[in-house]
């Protein structure tokens, strides 16, 4: 893991107008900065150098785009075999790369070894993605499902 590069003030006001429009030119940039626009060209160049800007997105609203439930899947994971060529968890992060549904996956600590962010068209859907993909891979032993039925708060942007 790479070290925190230290931030300064401004630096946080770059970043807090960036997360908030990622499209703001120099000049608008500069405005919410308090620089010129050759300054604060220089330090965004500088936090993307750094890897504290990683990339500009577009963000999709995935309901405008048919995909209107969202499901958090915990899935647990057989444990290690005897065969050094058959990694459960080495297969099962290969496999989820693949799978366009899976929006997101993370290793977790406790009874459950990861937990799938998944975005299905509906329930017919999700039910075909959970009997024809996920518990069809040999690493997955057990999945619990949540739904989403409300989204209180949905942000991407980091606190700075």
């Amino acid at each position: 893991m790479e070290a925190a590069i230290e931030l300064d003030a401004i630096d946080r006001r770059i970043l807090r107008a960036l997360q908030a429009d990622g499209r703001l030119t120099y000049d608008a940039l500069a405005g919410e900065a308090g620089l010129s626009s050759s300054a604060v060209l220089r330090r965004v160049r500088r936090l993307e150098e750094a890897g504290v800007i990683a990339a500009y997105v577009a963000l999709v609203a995935p309901e405008r785009i048919g995909l209107g439930l969202t499901a958090y899947i915990n899935v647990r994971l057989e444990k290690q075999t005897d065969n050094p060529l058959r990694n459960p968890r080495d297969l099962f992060r290969a496999a989820v790369q693949t799978w366009p549904e899976v929006v997101e996956c993370a290793a977790l600590t406790g009874e459950m070894d990861y937990l799938l962010r998944v975005l299905v068209q509906d329930m017919q859907h999700y039910a075909r993605f959970i009997s024809d993909t996920l518990l069809m891979h040999p690493s997955v032993q057990d999945c619990k499902t949540s739904f989403v039925l409300e989204r209180l708060k949905n942000t991407t942007a980091v606190p700075v």
